[in-house]
């Protein structure tokens, strides 16, 4: 009979080996997550053009290159609008030197006018002759205002050469770093006719303020305000998490075809460590924080089964029980009742084998 239950012992199956996790205490977040990858973008980016056509004279930057506001790029031939510049700006020191000798002349002629009635007063002169001095003495006073009047018809025309010239230079609007150039010295560059779209002459990225934008499904952005934290993951640097907040939500649903509709949102993030270097385009998954408990009873959220249960491994035996849920995201789910800390979950509740009764062993790894 003892050889008997042997063998019976011997020819029992092996324990089942399920991976297990303790519930345990710790922090929950309620998140929404992005349906596709988001992307990695400025928040200034200007493809730069020139306004007017000709030769590329100057082409002072490269790719890659850190450009200051107002820094010039590129320019065109432009010798001539040069020379026109000058000689309206000579005009305007022409007009300047005019004006104060007509106003010169005009302080004497009234200062002799002065005189003149003076001695009219006192019958030495005619009054014919003081009248005629306070005569020449207004006369000079409107051409020195006429003077003036010049110098500013002239300063106007210096202004438009001055624009011309500058429509020949093309500037950094903000800083930046130079991502793209389209033309090298000596090609003739021209203007975007109107409807058809050219590569721009320089294409200028600012990387000192960079954003995450990505889709949320669109039954979830009734629940979505400004100002929310949100987790940043990025496959450049698998392993590690990023911390932001959300800057804009789009004002309008996004209906693509064969895509569910979604709603374009704006991630900021709150620092980038220096040892992360940030490029425009990299993919990017945002994980928006609805809610956050700091410390309930948790499960992993790959245990569940059919939303609300789980198998319990206890006491070399599984078994199905049904929990109440608070709220959850992807990895973890807030357990309200059912279970209690250190009892073991099988996180992988789908392996073959599993049933109501079955003998199993736990694995950790």
């Amino acid at each position: 009979m003892i050889v008997g239950l042997l063998l019976v012992w011997r020819g029992r199956p092996e324990p089942l080996a399920v991976l297990v996790a303790p519930a345990d205490y710790g922090a929950v977040e309620q998140t929404v997550a992005n349906t596709r990858a988001g992307t990695i973008k400025a928040c200034r980016r200007s493809k730069l053009s020139m306004p007017m056509g000709g030769v590329v004279d100057r082409l002072l930057v490269k790719k890659g290159d850190h450009v200051e506001q107002g820094q010039l790029l590129l320019e065109l031939w432009n010798r001539d609008r040069q020379a026109e510049t000058a000689q309206a700006r000579a005009a305007v020191d022409a007009a300047r030197h005019q004006r104060q000798q007509a106003c010169v002349m005009a302080q004497r002629l009234a200062r002799e006018a002065q005189r003149q009635q003076a001695l009219a007063e006192r019958k030495l002169v005619s009054v014919d002759v003081a009248d005629n001095s306070v005569s020449n003495a207004n006369a000079q006073k409107g051409a020195c205002e006429a003077a003036q009047a010049q110098i500013e018809a002239a300063q106007a025309q210096l202004d438009l050469q001055a624009a011309m010239l500058e429509r020949s230079q093309l500037r950094a609007p903000f800083a930046g770093v130079v991502a793209e150039i389209n033309g090298e010295v000596g090609e003739i560059v021209t203007p975007s006719p109107p409807g058809v779209a050219t590569p721009p002459a320089v294409d200028l990225i600012d990387t000192s303020c960079l954003y995450a934008t990505a889709p949320i499904d669109e039954v979830d952005a009734a629940s979505l305000r400004l100002g929310l934290p949100v987790n940043i993951t990025l496959d450049a640097f698998r392993g590690r998490e990023f911390s932001g907040h959300l800057t804009r939500i789009a004002p309008y649903v996004l209906d693509l075809e064969k895509q569910a509709r979604t709603v374009d949102v704006d991630v900021r993030f709150d620092r980038v460590p220096e040892d992360v270097v940030l490029l425009i385009g990299y993919s990017a998954d945002v994980s928006i924080v609805l809610k956050r408990l700091p410390r309930v009873l948790r499960v992993p959220s790959e245990a569940l089964v059919n939303g609300d249960s789980v198998w319990v491994l206890t006491d070399g035996r599984l078994s199905k029980r049904r929990l109440q849920l608070g709220i959850g995201n992807f990895t973890q789910t807030e357990v309200r009742s059912g279970l209690k800390e250190g009892e073991l979950v099988v996180r992988s509740p789908d392996q073959p084998g599993i049933a109501e009764g079955v003998r199993a062993v736990a694995r950790h790894d």
